[in-house]
């Protein structure tokens, strides 16, 4: 009696290939424990599916979300109770924790640039104009160019933006330059420049004593690291690295804050990302460039030296003839296929 055969696509009998699942898995082949179940149709047709699906994003309903989301958070701002006492009173605490700790280095810092006319006016129009200028720049290269990453991009920076608020209500803190007897300058009124929503002749717009978090570093910090992360010349990544470190400066220059402001917009930020990681299952990075597009495969080294994707599908390794690729499998699975097929 022989062996039980089964029918190949061609219609001629074979005998089943002997090879276990402890066989292939060792020769980088897909084993059954390897593969996935298929999607469940219904899961996909629901309503949660979709939303956290990717979708090319439409642009009049953008300008209208960021418009009124940006008014959102101006009115909320501006709506907590300017806690004066409370505010100088936690501007003293950190100024004073920061001397103990010997980092208190915003003073000299203000000092030094102030001393440099040119210098110090160009940061007054920088803190005042790339904070939106930048950030809305990359709002729309993303919705250009990365359409499918920009809503988790965008959800990153709503949330980190919306967390702020929380800061500005729980701990109202003065920045330097309005602190008494610290001896900071404020360098909008020093060189009467235009360079500060909260200082001069528009300080009534903006609530003075919401310095924690920074979101000067917040919004500048999520620039960098997209266009590091998703730019691809190298010169881009460099500027995306350098702009958030110039902000750090500026800020601090300017007496608009204290270092520390900047490390809470730097936690904000984190919450942002751990937002939409949640809710996409993956960074903006992860996510397909163009809507209906498969993601970047993340791969783990096998021991025959192919990459398996996560999802358990195999990829040959260099050197492979390009036939072998196209089937995605090794020399040596392909070899013992053939071998177990009958003529």
């Amino acid at each position: 009696m022989g062996e039980p055969t089964v029918k190949t696509k061609e219609g001629r009998s074979a005998t089943p290939s002997p090879i276990t699942d402890e066989e292939a898995d060792a020769t980088g082949a897909p084993t059954e424990a390897s593969r996935e179940p298929a999607a469940d149709p219904a899961h996909e047709r629901s309503w949660l599916a979709r939303a956290r699906s990717p979708r090319r994003p439409r642009i009049w309903f953008e300008i209208l979300l960021i418009a009124v989301s940006y008014w959102t958070y101006s009115l909320i701002r501006n709506a907590v109770p300017e806690q004066r006492t409370k505010a100088l009173e936690n501007a003293d605490w950190i100024w004073h924790t920061e001397q103990l700790l010997g980092i208190a280095v915003e003073r000299s810092i203000n000092h030094s640039v102030n001393s440099v006319t040119w210098l110090i006016v160009g940061m007054n129009y920088y803190y005042a104009t790339l904070h939106f200028i930048v950030t809305i720049g990359v709002l729309i290269w993303l919705f250009r160019r990365h359409p499918g990453r920009y809503a988790a991009a965008r959800l990153v920076l709503f949330a980190t933006t919306g967390v702020a608020l929380l800061g500005y209500y729980l701990y109202p803190l003065a920045p330097p330059r309005l602190m008494t007897g610290s001896r900071f300058v404020d360098t909008v009124a020093h060189h009467e420049t235009w360079g500060s929503m909260a200082s001069g002749d528009l300080k009534s717009m903006s609530n003075q004593y919401a310095a924690m978090p920074s979101m000067h570093i917040g919004w500048s910090l999520w620039c960098g690291l997209i266009i590091f992360a998703l730019a691809k010349a190298p010169w881009t990544k460099l500027l995306g690295l350098l702009y958030p470190a110039a902000t750090l400066v500026v800020i601090v220059a300017t007496a608009n804050h204290f270092w520390l402001d900047a490390v809470g917009g730097t936690v904000c930020l984190m919450f942002g990302f751990a937002v939409s990681y949640v809710w996409y299952g993956s960074l903006p990075a992860g996510l397909p460039r163009a809507t209906g597009e498969a993601p970047p495969r993340r791969r783990l080294w096998v021991r025959n030296g192919g990459v398996r994707d996560v999802h358990g599908v195999l990829d040959a390794p260099d050197g492979v003839p390009e036939t072998a690729r196209e089937t995605r499998e090794t020399p040596a699975v392909a070899a013992s296929r053939g071998a177990h097929t009958a003529p």
